[in-house]
């Protein structure tokens, strides 16, 4: 199926306007995913460089930062093509793929942030046992699972797709989400449930996975001193963040394959550059802020002291 699709870029009041302002958008662009690549990859070197951070819970917080610049380079190169081309136009084939892997880290992002949770509620829960449970081995195979899974479930999907007739060739949006659905003739119902038991287990499961475990940890500190409560707080409350902001962009994602039409113009819009520009970028000033050894490499990398 070698078919070419339009891909429509929409704004506020309904109209498209590429050529107007295309320079002036790439720049923007271009300026906002070279942040996102320098920003993430600046915690992962200190991380990856200083030997106190080799810890579980650092290890994870690379791991989604790498997963956020890898989500990032699945949308921004064939963003920067559309805005200095003259047509935008993409493959079919490569819409899938580009579908395929957007689902896939997407799904990777919950299951890592599932990880960190797991992590925090052994450490404060079972802390006895935490040197036996949270082993190398231990996180390597839930880094392993946690992009080999979405990937070979979303795969299906995607695989299937490939092989619908089409019905409609534009596209509305920056990016192949589930809109390339609205591109086929019609969905078949082993489809539509396959869909569903993919978002239960890489969305819905470990989001209740993370609230049971955080659950578990709020109970715990609340019988504890202050102390405990504090560093508690200290490191769990970006993960939460970082999942609240995630799980919004996923219902609002599921959302609006069913009520596309029904959604106000601005919501879109806003919601677009939550996933384009927004979350890549605040996830690192969130962890390079807020995890006080983190924070405390950050300054010395970013303010070395002079001595004289």
């Amino acid at each position: 199926m070698d078919e070419e699709l339009n891909v429509t870029y929409v704004t506020l009041d309904g109209h498209v306007e590429v050529d107007k302002y295309r320079f002036l958008y790439f720049v923007i662009l271009l300026t906002v995913y070279i942040l996102i690549i320098c920003s993430n990859s600046v915690i992962v070197y200190l991380i990856w460089v200083h030997s106190d951070l080799h810890e579980p819970m650092y290890i994870f917080i690379a791991a989604l930062l790498v997963n956020s610049v890898l989500l990032s380079t699945v949308i921004y190169p064939k963003l920067f093509i559309d805005f200095l081309s003259e047509r935008q136009i993409i493959s079919y084939q490569a819409c899938l793929l580009q579908f395929h892997l957007f689902y896939s880290l997407g799904g990777s992002e919950f299951l890592l942030l599932a990880g960190m949770a797991y992590d925090r509620y052994v450490s404060i829960c079972k802390p006895l046992q935490y040197p036996n449970i949270m082993r190398k081995t231990t996180i390597s195979i839930l880094l392993v699972l946690a992009w080999i899974l979405p990937a070979s479930q979303v795969a299906v999907p995607a695989g299937l797709s490939a092989t619908k007739k089409l019905c409609s060739f534009s596209l509305k949006g920056l990016f192949c989400t589930n809109t390339v659905y609205k591109l086929q003739c019609g969905l078949s119902t082993a489809q539509v449930i396959h869909d569903m038991v993919i978002l239960l287990n890489v969305a819905i499961i470990p989001v209740l996975f993370i609230l049971f475990t955080y659950t578990r940890i709020l109970m715990i500190t609340h019988r504890s001193s202050r102390e405990v409560r504090r560093k508690a707080a200290q490191t769990c409350l970006p993960h939460l963040i970082v999942l609240t902001n995630f799980t919004c962009l996923c219902a609002y994602d599921v959302i609006t394959a069913q009520l596309d039409s029904d959604i106000p113009k601005i919501v879109h819009l806003i919601m677009t550059l939550q996933i384009v520009m927004y979350q890549p970028l605040f996830n690192p000033i969130l962890y390079g802020l807020k995890m006080k050894e983190i924070s405390k490499h950050l300054k010395r990398l970013l303010f070395p002291v002079k001595h004289i």
